[in-house]
């Protein structure tokens, strides 16, 4: 369990470290999100999850593709998502999920994702004050 926990800690770190080398602006959004902010009020009340959800905005998203590929990542259609996996034979539910920025998630979502520029720094990563669940009805 410890184990997985650092893989996925590992996972964004490296996704967070090639957008910044690339000056790709991003978000970390969702549960990464929320266990950056709640951290720092209660560090025993951290989840651990899978996957990396990322938000970008869909303009740069061929410097993100590059950006991760530069970093071992192996960029994937699945389900109607883009995805990044840490190898070939990795497991989507594992890897790196991308969120448009100023874009719905889903179309009866209420609103759409907010831009990249509304986050803040939170230790080393941009981190969203919006989770997708904020935006949906």
């Amino acid at each position: 369990m410890v184990s997985a926990g650092a893989k996925v800690r590992h996972r964004l770190r490296r996704v967070a470290a090639a957008l910044e080398n690339a000056q790709v602006p991003y978000a970390v959004m969702d549960d990464h999100a929320v266990a950056l902010r709640v951290s720092r009020v209660d560090e025993s009340a951290v989840r651990n999850t899978r996957d990396v959800d990322v938000m970008v905005r869909r303009s740069d998203f061929d410097a993100v593709k590059s950006a991760l590929a530069l970093s071992g990542f192996v960029h994937r259609h699945v389900a109607g998502m883009e995805v990044f996996l840490e190898g070939p034979n990795a497991k989507p539910r594992e890897g790196v999920h991308v969120i448009f920025a100023n874009e719905k998630v889903r179309e009866h979502d209420a609103l759409p994702n907010p831009d990249v520029d509304d986050s803040e720094r939170l230790g080393n990563f941009a981190s969203s004050h919006w989770t997708r669940w904020s935006g949906s009805s």
